[in-house]
C-alpha cells in the first residue's frame, strides 16, 4: 500500500490563498490562517498576499497602488501588533470624494483616515532615503481606507493581516490635493486630521503618528519592495497609513477625513 503524501508547505500556501480569494468573492470570513498552518511566520504570510497578487493581475485587473497598515501606535495597539505591514489595491477598488459606497460589499468595514501620496516619479530600493522618497511625491490629497477583513471577527495577528492584503478592501481619495508641499516633509509632520463619523469627531491625530514621519512608510514600502525587484511606479497612489485608530461603519454611516483648512474627503456607505 503506497504511503499517502503530505502536502508540501508551498501547497499548504497556496491552499490558504485560495480560501482568502474565495472569501473575498462570497463575503464569508475563515478561521484565523495562524491557526491553520504551523509556525506560520511573515514570509509564509507574503507568499499567500502575492499568490493572491498575480491572481488578480492574471485576471486583467489594474495595479492603483499600494498601502501601508499598522504605521501609527493607536492601529499597532488596536489590533496588537508592532511591525508595520503593506498591500495592494486595484482601480476598481478606488472611489473619490463624495462616493456612495455598498456597505453589503463588505464583511465587517471599518475606515481609517490617511494621506494619499501620488507619486510623480518611480521610486525603487533598497537604499531609498526620506528625502528621496519625499522627491518622488507628486501631490498630497486627502484619503480614507476602507479596511476589511477575510478572517472571523477581525480575529488577526500580524501574519493574518498581512496574507489577507493587509486587510484592504478598498480606497477613498480626493479629487483635490491638500493645500501641501510635498517637497517640504518638514510640514507634512505638523498636519492635523480628524476622522469623523456620522457628525462626531472619533480620534484625531498628526503627520508624526504616522510610524514618525509620513514619508517614512513610503521609503520604508520602496525599500522593502526593492528587496523584491519590486518598484513603486510614477502615477501610483500610496496610503502611508492611518492618523487613528479605525472606527467600524455600516450602511447609513458617512466618513470624513478631516484636514481643517487644507482640505476634507467625505464619503456615503450606503445598503
Amino acid at each position: 500500500m503506497t504511503a499517502r503524501t503530505q502536502p508540501s508547505r508551498t501547497e499548504l500556501l497556496d491552499q490558504l490563498a485560495s480560501e482568502l480569494l474565495e472569501a473575498t468573492t462570497s463575503l464569508t470570513p475563515i478561521p484565523p490562517l495562524r491557526d491553520q498552518l504551523d509556525g506560520m511566520d511573515v514570509t509564509d504570510a507574503y507568499y499567500v498576499q502575492t499568490a493572491q497578487l498575480e491572481h488578480h493581475v492574471s485576471a486583467g485587473r489594474v495595479l492603483a497602488g499600494r498601502k501601508v497598515g499598522l504605521t501609527s501606535l493607536a492601529m499597532q495597539q488596536q489590533l496588537g501588533v508592532d511591525s508595520p505591514d503593506f498591500g495592494f489595491f486595484f482601480e476598481d477598488m478606488v472611489h473619490y470624494d463624495g462616493a456612495r459606497i455598498a456597505a453589503s460589499g463588505f464583511i465587517q468595514p471599518k475606515v481609517e483616515p490617511e494621506f494619499g501620496f501620488v507619486l510623480k516619479s518611480r521610486l525603487k530600493g533598497p537604499g531609498v532615503t526620506l528625502e528621496q522618497a519625499a522627491a518622488a511625491i507628486g501631490a498630497v490629497y486627502p484619503a480614507i481606507e476602507i479596511i476589511d477583513s477575510r478572517i472571523m471577527d477581525w480575529d488577526i495577528t500580524l501574519v493574518d493581516t498581512i496574507a489577507d492584503n493587509a486587510s484592504c478592501g478598498a480606497i477613498a481619495v480626493g479629487t483635490t490635493p491638500l493645500a501641501i508641499d510635498p517637497a517640504d516633509p518638514v510640514g507634512l509632520l505638523d498636519v492635523e486630521c480628524s476622522l469623523v463619523i456620522d457628525g462626531h469627531v472619533t480620534g484625531t491625530g498628526t503627520g508624526a503618528d504616522v510610524m514618525g514621519h509620513p514619508i517614512a512608510p513610503l521609503a520604508w514600502l520602496a525599500n522593502v519592495l526593492g528587496e523584491q525587484g519590486v518598484a513603486l511606479e510614477a502615477g501610483q497612489l500610496v496610503l502611508p497609513g492611518s492618523f487613528t485608530k479605525a472606527e467600524p461603519v455600516s450602511a447609513g454611516s458617512t466618513a470624513v477625513a478631516d484636514f481643517g483648512p487644507l482640505g476634507s474627503l467625505t464619503i456615503h456607505f450606503t445598503d
